[in-house]
């Protein structure tokens, strides 16, 4: 790997060339990406890979001019200094802020290149050329900002702006939820069966660790193997999978860590069993609420859904525990 300063100016031309060219892919690959779910942000993209595409002709033409036409086969992750990018390009499906972001980077590294670029080099033609470069780069953000207010119309932002919510909804509050209600109801029987069975508070919270940690693993792989996200738009199947089996652990543990009163307290069973009821309350009524805001469900109808199901699923539990 080579230093900048020990670049030539054929190699700094070289660089400059393959990294256009480069970009101009990335930003044709993130439009690609986009073309579906954001059609107008992705025509933003093609317009940019244009304008890197015009880039490389300037350099090439000049190039040929100076050193004839073979390239030296360099690039920047040859030389030291360059910013070490994941290829996020190489994701499907990735948010569209996400996407942004990386494109202010890499519009921010290709400015500072050429502008240390022109300082190295001593023919004045290829310095004029890599300090308007450098010009242009540093504009690239006014130049997807002009692009944005040209395309980009209130209505268009308010149709993103839903598909933003609505992708939201697909990546993180559909498998948070299933795995919320999957913790939450799910563990009741076991929990309170075993709390009504044996009227100890320690063997009931193992009994609500293991069935919370258990119901976490195997909802965490079920979404994760459900879908690749690859058709669907979910995003990463890793992801949802572990957002999901997070989720499910938590609402488990929400109604089993009040079993950690200790025994040898008072009435310990009977404050840690009110304390977890009270903690199933607040979960049940939680999740209704979250299905009434992003799922569009009514909000009585994801109340007899959920409070409903939970209370019957609790009192099936306490009825086994205390037969």
């Amino acid at each position: 790997m080579k230093a900048f300063a020990d670049l030539t100016e054929r190699e700094i031309l070289a660089v400059a060339i393959a990294g256009e060219e480069e970009d101009s892919r990335i930003y044709l690959a993130f439009a690609e990406d986009l073309a579906e779910r954001y059609p107008d942000s992705a025509k933003v993209f093609t317009e940019m890979a244009n304008q890197e595409k015009g880039h490389r002709h300037l350099l090439l033409k000049l190039y040929e001019e100076r050193f004839g036409p073979n390239l030296p086969p360099i690039r920047r992750q040859d030389v030291k200094g360059f910013i070490r990018r994941r290829p996020i390009w190489l994701t499907r499906n990735l948010p569209l802020d996400t996407i942004r972001k990386e494109a202010e980077t890499m519009e921010f590294e290709a400015e500072r290149f050429y502008a240390k670029a022109a300082q190295q080099t001593t023919d004045v033609g290829i310095r004029k050329l890599l300090s308007d470069l450098a010009e242009i780069e540093k504009g690239h953000e006014d130049l997807a900002a002009k692009l944005s207010q040209t395309i980009l119309t209130a209505g268009v932002r308010g149709e993103e702006d839903k598909t933003r919510r609505r992708m939201f909804v697909l990546q993180y509050v559909q498998p948070g939820l299933a795995g919320l209600m999957d913790g939450s109801v799910s563990t009741l029987a076991p929990l309170f069966a075993a709390a009504f069975a044996t009227h100890h508070n320690w063997e009931t919270f193992l009994v609500g660790l293991a069935a919370s940690i258990g119901a976490g693993i195997s909802m965490g792989f079920a979404e994760a193997l459900s879908d690749d996200g690859s058709m669907t738009g979910r995003g990463s199947p890793w992801l949802r999978g572990g957002i999901c089996g997070l989720m499910t652990t938590v609402g488990g543990l929400g109604h089993t860590m009040p079993y950690l009163v200790p025994d040898a307290w008072d009435n310990a069973f009977w404050i840690a069993t009110a304390i977890a009821g009270f903690v199933v309350f607040i979960e049940l009524w939680a999740i209704a609420y979250i299905r009434a805001r992003y799922m569009d469900t009514p909000f009585l109808q994801a109340v007899f859904q959920i409070v409903l199901g939970g209370v019957i699923v609790l009192a099936v539990g306490i009825l086994i525990g205390g037969a």
